[in-house]
C-alpha cells in the first residue's frame, strides 16, 4: 500500500468534522454534499473486499427512493448479494475514521479479514441519475485507483442491473453475459417465450403505463423497448426529462399516499405500475369505474407469483418445497390467504431485504417481497437443475411444457435482488398466461385496512423487539399495553419497532375497518409516547 498516495488522495476527499454515519441495509445514505469522503473510502473498501474474496465486487451510487438532493452508496458481494454483515462494520469504521487513522484502520481490516494485499482487485461501478452521482462515482474511482484496483464503470444503470452484472462476472457467464445487452437479451428472450404461450397472444396488444419516478428506470426501459415482443406496449411517464426524481411520484410515494403519481392520467381499469428511483421496487395500481384507486402492493405481487408457481410445480409433479417470506408489515389478509387457501408455508422475518433473502435461500423455491414492492424469487441449485432437466427430457407432454414455463420463469427472474423491470415482466407474463385482468388479480383477497405512524423519541434504542419485530421486549409495560389495545378491535394487530435511521418509533396497525385501524394506531402511538420517551407534543388523532 502506497501510504503517500493514500495520504495525498485522502486529503482531496476530506471528512466533514463531527459527521458520523452508519452502514445499514441501504448502505450509507444522507445529503449528497456530505458523501465525498465516504465514496472515496468505499472505493478503498471495495478493493479490500475484492482481494479478500478473490472476486469482482460492485459499488452502486444511489439513494433509491430518497429526495433528489440525497445520495448514497452500497456495496455488492460476488453473487450479486448485499455486502456481508461483518463487512458492514468495516464500512462504518472506515467512513467515520479521522484522516490520520485511515492507514491504521485499513491495516486492521486486512488483518481481521485475512486480506491478501498482493491479490488483484476488480470493482464494477454503477450510478443513478441524480445530479450528484457522476461526481461521487469519480470519488469512488479515486479510492479504487489508490489501492491499485481495476474497475469497470458501467455509468447509468439500475441497482438490480449492477447486482446482475456482478453475478454474471463471478459465475464466468453462467448466470448470463456481464453486459447490459446480455441483461436485455436474457430477460426479453424468456419473456417472449412466455408471452407466445398465452391464450390471447395473437389478437390483442397488452398496454401498460409505467411511472418511472423521474429516475433511471425510464432510461433503461427505453433502451430495452426494442427487445420486447410486439404484443406488449409500454408507455413511460415521469421519465426524468421535466421533473425532479421521486417528487410526488414513484413506488414509495404511491404506496405511502395510496394515490396515483403526478403526471400519469389513468383511465378506468387500466393497468399501471410505479418503479422507485433506482429501479428495485415496483407496485401496481388501477382506478375502477367509480374512480376509486386500488393499490396492488408487494404482498399481492408475492401472492400472484405464488399461485402461478404452485400450479406449475403441481403439474411438474416434483416434491419441491416452496415457501413465502414476509415481514411484520405484510397485510394480515395476504398471510391468511397464502397459509389457509393456497396452503403455502409463510415465514416472518425482521424488516430489511437481507433478512428476507437469507430466509428464502432455505427452500427449493423461496418467494419474498416486502409490502413496499421490493422482492424476488430464489430457486435452489438443485431445483433449477431438476427443472431444466425435465424441460429437456421429460416424456410426458404436460409435465414437459410446465417445466419449460418454469425454466423461462427462472431466466426471467433476477435472483440476485428485487428488480422492478424483471418483476414487471414476471407479472405481465403471469397475467397473460392466466388470462387475468388487473381487477381479477386484485380480488384474490381484500386487504385489511392498515395505518403506519411514527412517534419521535429521545432515543430509539429504548425499544427492543423479538419475534421478527412483532413484539416489544423493552420498555417494560409497552407490549402488555399494546396487547390490551389490540383486544378492543376485531381482526386487529399492531406492533412497534425502532427506525433504522432516525430517532423515531414506527407503528403499524390493522383492523376490520379504517376507523378502528386509525383509532388503534393512535392509541398505540400514545402508549409509545408515554412509555418510550416521546419528544414534542403528544400525538394527535
Amino acid at each position: 500500500m502506497d501510504s503517500e498516495a493514500l495520504k495525498k488522495y485522502s486529503a482531496l476527499h476530506p471528512k466533514p468534522a463531527g459527521l458520523t454515519l452508519q452502514y445499514g441495509t441501504a448502505g450509507f445514505r444522507t445529503k449528497a454534499e456530505q458523501l465525498d469522503h465516504v465514496m472515496f473510502r468505499m472505493g478503498l473498501l471495495a478493493v479490500l473486499r475484492s482481494k479478500a474474496v478473490a472476486a469482482t465486487i460492485g459499488i452502486m451510487v444511489t439513494a433509491s427512493h430518497n429526495p433528489e438532493e440525497d445520495n448514497g452508496v452500497k456495496l455488492v458481494d460476488p453473487l450479486g448479494e448485499m455486502l456481508h454483515p461483518s463487512w458492514e462494520e468495516y464500512a462504518t469504521q472506515l467512513a467515520n475514521a479521522e484522516e490520520k487513522e485511515l492507514q491504521k484502520i485499513i491495516t486492521e481490516i486486512c488483518q481481521k479479514a485475512a486480506v491478501n494485499q498482493h491479490k488483484d482487485a476488480s470493482v464494477f461501478i454503477g450510478r443513478d441519475t441524480r445530479p450528484s452521482s457522476e461526481k461521487l462515482s469519480q470519488s469512488v474511482i479515486d479510492g479504487i485507483s489508490v489501492l491499485g484496483g481495476q474497475y469497470h464503470d458501467y455509468g447509468l444503470v439500475t441497482t438490480p442491473q449492477l447486482h446482475y452484472l456482478v453475478c454474471c462476472q463471478n459465475t464466468q457467464g453462467q448466470y448470463g453475459k456481464a453486459t447490459l445487452e446480455g441483461y436485455y437479451e436474457k430477460l426479453s428472450g424468456a419473456f417472449t417465450k412466455l408471452i407466445e404461450q398465452s391464450p390471447s397472444s395473437e389478437e390483442s396488444q397488452r398496454h401498460l403505463k409505467i411511472d418511472c419516478a423521474n429516475g433511471i428506470g425510464a432510461l433503461k426501459l427505453s433502451e430495452m423497448k426494442p427487445y420486447f415482443p410486439k404484443e406488449v406496449v409500454i408507455h413511460l411517464y415521469n421519465d426524468g426529462t421535466k421533473e425532479k426524481l421521486n417528487y410526488l411520484c414513484g413506488a414509495d410515494f404511491v404506496k405511502v399516499h395510496q394515490k396515483p403519481p403526478r403526471g400519469l392520467d389513468m383511465e378506468p381499469n387500466e393497468r399501471c405500475c410505479s418503479f422507485d428511483g433506482d429501479g428495485d421496487r415496483i407496485v401496481y395500481y388501477y382506478k375502477d369505474t367509480t374512480g376509486q384507486f386500488h393499490l396492488i402492493d408487494g404482498d399481492k405481487i408475492a401472492t400472484l407469483i405464488s399461485i402461478f408457481l404452485k400450479e406449475l410445480l403441481a403439474k411438474v409433479g416434483q416434491t419441491l418445497e416452496m415457501a413465502v417470506v414476509q415481514t411484520a408489515y405484510a397485510n394480515g389478509s395476504s398471510t391468511r390467504y397464502l397459509e389457509e387457501t393456497l396452503k403455502v408455508p409463510v415465514h416472518c422475518v425482521k424488516t430489511g431485504v437481507k433478512h428476507l433473502h437469507h430466509k428464502a435461500q432455505e427452500f427449493d423455491v423461496g418467494v419474498y417481497f416486502e409490502a413496499n414492492g421490493h422482492g424476488t424469487v430464489l430457486f435452489s441449485k438443485a431445483a433449477e437443475t431438476k427443472i431444466r432437466q425435465l424441460a429437456k427430457e421429460e416424456k410426458d407432454d404436460e409435465k414437459r411444457e410446465a417445466a419449460k414455463v418454469l425454466e423461462n420463469m427462472i431466466d426471467l427472474i433476477n435472483q440476485t435482488v428485487g428488480d422492478a423491470i424483471s418483476d414487471m415482466l414476471v407479472i405481465e407474463a403471469i397475467l397473460a398466461l392466466k388470462g387475468l385482468t388487473v381487477q381479477q388479480w386484485d380480488t384474490v383477497y381484500t386487504d385489511l385496512p392498515n395505518r403506519l405512524l411514527k412517534v419521535q423519541v429521545a432515543d430509539r434504542r429504548v425499544i427492543d423487539t423479538t419475534d421478527a419485530e412483532r413484539r416489544a421486549v423493552t420498555p417494560s409495560g409497552l407490549q402488555e399495553k399494546i396487547d390490551v389495545l389490540v383486544q378492543k378491535y376485531k381482526s386487529s394487530r399492531a406492533f412497534v419497532r425502532p427506525s433504522g435511521t432516525e430517532d423515531v418509533v414506527r407503528i403499524y396497525a390493522e383492523a376490520d375497518t379504517q376507523e378502528n385501524t386509525d383509532a388503534l394506531a393512535h392509541e398505540v402511538s400514545l402508549a409509545v409516547y408515554h412509555l418510550a420517551g416521546g419528544r414534542g407534543a403528544p400525538p394527535q388523532p
